[in-house]
């Protein structure tokens, strides 16, 4: 029976610690956060039991997940611990007893919605922004300083009066579930892999290296506490500190209530169990914390969370439905994306007859059959998601789902790259949703922008025949008298759709580039990489290494390129188009020089600076008759390195003898 005992102990663990990976550090949720809590209070309860195999790792003995490698790890003054919580509102009264006997009757809570976000402690001195620093493991966390700073609602210096001279304050990052929704939908015409829920997102954006791309997600923070020295000299009560912030200009939640009794806590929670579907954003339950600092200091601490808090959540709404059958859509990309087909349920308010699968490790995961009765979840999840099959109710002689091996919409084999999850249809010249979908990115309004024509006008033209590829657009000039048999296509809307496409062909390369169409090439990448090269006949002539050592492209997206490029077909296409007299070329902007200490001199740079971007060092050298070189050669007169630099560059370029300086060397040979 021990042994048994071990063996669940260790299972458990081993489960456990992978969600906490894969929550905290990849910024995935593959289980409700009921469903982690009744795993985890099933550990603890056997641990307890059985204390002689407890894991001093276990997850009961954690706060949070690991450290991401990417940035500063930075020690906690304060530990941030996290909060016991319950799905049960006797607990919250057992929690309330606890509380008045250890500390008396005469208690007061704040009650304080529970945000689905990520969890931030920010440091001030004398009014101005240090650091920001996320949880991490409680004890220490992430330095994402810069990238907090570009969220606008955090102030960088307090302008009122009244602050300690140092102080930390606490709080929630979070997305705006209509932003989430907008982005999402531009990451999927984008190719690009979307984020299950909001939180997620948000976590995803607060870990990118670029503040430069933080600040183009629009994100939120509420802050909700306040550490200092000798606080308890300043506030007496959690809720004097909470007004105090408001009127330091930080943005603390309008929906915070001090309640005199657990009955008003109750309230509060009833109240906001239907309420929460109306807000912009979401939250998971309430926070319930004694207000008073001296009996928050009297009733102390566990090892992993405060005595003086606790945590309401609400269950994740869930409903039961019958899958009818699982269909399946190309996009344009070529990922096949399984869908769940639902008899209609009412859940979160609306009607859902769809969800997501993901991919095939989710099908397979759930061992989903025909017929099956599931669970579907739309908690923090806005797009429903099946979370579990009821197998007692599966039908006699149901045969299980498989994933498709070959295409649903044109029977090619479907193929699947290592470390990726998705399928893909790699027939990129015949497929019809990925025809149309290249064609309906190609005119969108952060790609070619054409005026006059939408992406039904595209489908239709699609299926008239009178185009198949990208390059037709620009032939239907020559097809005015099939165009004016398209119904509701008048001579007008024909004239304003022409004029948009002649309009298109002044659009920059780096939009003709991003409009290609080209997997993991979105909006940035695409002007990176024009750029670095000018011209798409220089990123054609570009090596796999070459392309790969772009600021910020990497190995998946440059083979990704070079692969495109080096494909017969879209070559093909790519010189129909220049004779259409799209932009493949940067247009080289008249330059007027700084100096000319660097005339005749070429430059590499490479790594990370913390005073300048690479973009501005190139820009500078440029400005003083430097000229840029993209890989390392006997050419190359220097090397600019900053951290980080790859040790393959570093070893090539010693090897040749190039001279390596660092940014400041630069500055000293341009002053000379």
């Amino acid at each position: 029976m021990s042994m048994d005992v071990k063996q669940q102990i260790a299972a458990l663990t081993a489960t456990l610690n992978e969600y906490n990976y894969q929550y905290y550090v990849l910024a995935n949720s593959e289980i409700s956060d009921f469903d982690f809590d009744q795993k985890l209070a099933e550990l603890d309860r056997l641990e307890r039991e059985h204390p002689e195999y407890l894991d001093p790792n276990s997850p009961t003995q954690k706060v949070g997940g690991d450290i991401t490698s990417k940035f500063e790890t930075v020690p906690h003054r304060w530990p941030m611990l996290s909060l016991g919580n319950t799905y049960n509102e006797q607990e919250l009264k057992e929690f309330d007893a606890r509380v008045r006997k250890a500390v008396g009757d005469n208690v007061s809570y704040v009650c304080e919605l529970k945000f689905d976000g990520l969890s931030i402690a920010i440091t001030y001195e004398n009014g101005q922004m240090q650091r920001a620093v996320t949880r991490g493991d409680g004890l220490k966390g992430d330095n994402v300083t810069e990238n907090v700073k570009t969220i606008r609602r955090v102030p960088h210096q307090v302008k009122a009066k009244g602050y300690p001279d140092s102080f930390e304050i606490r709080g929630e990052i979070l997305m705006h579930k209509s932003a989430f929704l907008r982005l999402n939908k531009e990451r999927e015409e984008k190719g690009e892999v979307t984020y299950a829920n909001p939180r997620n997102f948000a976590s995803g954006t607060i870990k990118l290296q670029d503040p430069k791309e933080v600040a183009k997600r629009p994100l939120d923070c509420f802050l909700y506490f306040l550490y200092a020295d000798n606080r308890s000299k300043l506030f007496k009560t959690h809720w004097e500190s909470l007004e105090a912030a408001k009127a330091w200009g930080f943005h603390v939640s309008e929906h915070s209530k001090l309640c005199h009794s657990i009955n008003e806590v109750l309230n509060f929670i009833h109240y906001w169990d239907t309420e929460r579907h109306n807000l912009t954003y979401d939250i998971d339950g309430i926070v319930i914390k004694v207000n008073d600092y001296a009996l928050q200091e009297e009733l102390g601490f566990t090892a992993k969370s405060p005595r003086w808090a606790i945590s309401y959540k609400y269950q994740a709404e869930r409903a039961e439905s019958i899958l009818k059958f699982v269909s399946y859509q190309v996009g344009r990309t070529g990922a096949v994306t399984p869908v769940a087909n639902l008899e209609p349920v009412l859940l979160a308010g609306t009607t859902v007859k769809r969800a997501s699968l993901h991919n095939a490790n989710e099908i397979q995961r759930l061992d989903l059959h025909e017929g099956d009765s599931v669970y579907v979840e739309k908690g923090g999840e806005i797009i429903p998601k099946i979370m579990g099959v009821i197998t007692e109710k599966r039908l006699s002689g149901s045969k299980a789902i498989h994933y498709p091996t070959h295409c649903p919409e044109c029977n090619t084999e479907l193929v699947r790259q290592e470390g990726e999850a998705v399928h893909y249809c790699p027939n990129h010249a015949t497929c019809r949703p990925q025809i149309v979908g290249g064609m309906q990115h190609f005119i969108g309004r952060k790609m070619m922008d054409i005026q006059g024509l939408g992406k039904e006008t595209v489908e239709a033209l699609y299926n008239k025949g009178l185009v198949s590829k990208i390059s037709d657009l620009y032939t239907l000039a020559d097809r005015t008298e099939d165009l004016l048999t398209m119904e509701r296509f008048g001579q007008k809307s024909i004239d304003n759709m022409l004029q948009g496409l002649q309009e298109s062909c002044q659009k920059p390369f780096e939009k003709v580039l991003f409009a290609l169409g080209i997997r993991h090439v979105g909006e940035t990448v695409a002007r990176k990489l024009a750029q670095h090269f000018k011209s798409i006949d220089q990123l054609a002539a570009a090596s796999l290494e070459e392309i790969a050592a772009v600021s910020d492209i990497g190995e998946r997206i440059a083979e990704s390129v070079y692969v495109y490029l080096h494909t017969e077909a879209n070559l093909e296409e790519l010189e129909r188009l220049k004779r259409a007299g799209l932009q493949f070329v940067v247009e080289e902007k008249e330059v007027v020089l700084a100096g000319d200490h660097l005339s005749g001199k070429t430059f590499l740079i490479s790594g990370v600076f913390a005073d300048h971007s690479r973009e501005e060092l190139t820009a500078i050298i440029e400005s003083h008759g430097g000229r840029m070189l993209s890989s390392i050669s006997a050419k190359l007169d220097y090397l600019v390195a900053g951290d980080k630099m790859g040790p393959a560059k570093l070893a090539k370029a010693e090897k040749l003898k190039v001279p390596i300086i660092s940014d400041q060397e630069l500055f000293q040979i341009i002053n000379q």
